[in-house]
């Protein structure tokens, strides 16, 4: 017997549902990932937090859906919220700058911290 690559699992509580996801999110697990957060936005909800704790591994093509449904769900008035990845996601969205759809916080309540390349924090200030 073959175990899914993906699970998903969706709890709503009025206009917000927790999505927790177990498994591997790549290329062949990524759209049904997609289909599940589009769907929360189909059935008007507001606020979708994603509970990470028992994903193994996210690649480039899950980071990509995070971003399409956040920007979906913002045009639409609705946040989508990132919470608990693993090392390597969360890595992943700090790398690529993308770590503001992390809602994680740390002991005391501090933010991650996001790794500045050189010249990076500079530029960044320049273009607000």
């Amino acid at each position: 017997m073959t175990l899914p690559r993906l699970n998903i699992y969706r709890h709503d509580r009025g206009g917000r549902a927790l999505v927790t996801l177990a498994g591997v999110i790549d290329p062949a697990s990524a759209p049904k990932v997609r289909t599940a957060l589009e769907r929360c936005l189909h059935d008007g909800i507001t606020v979708i937090d994603v509970d990470l704790t028992t994903v193994d591994r996210c690649d480039g093509s899950g980071l990509r859906v995070f971003l399409d449904v956040s920007r979906h769900a913002a045009r639409n008035h609705a946040t989508l919220r990132l919470y608990h990845p693993s090392a390597q996601t969360e890595r992943l969205l700090t790398d690529t700058g993308f770590d503001r759809l992390l809602r994680e916080t740390r002991p005391g309540g501090a933010r991650p911290q996001r790794v500045w390349r050189r010249g990076e924090r500079h530029r960044e200030r320049a273009a607000r």
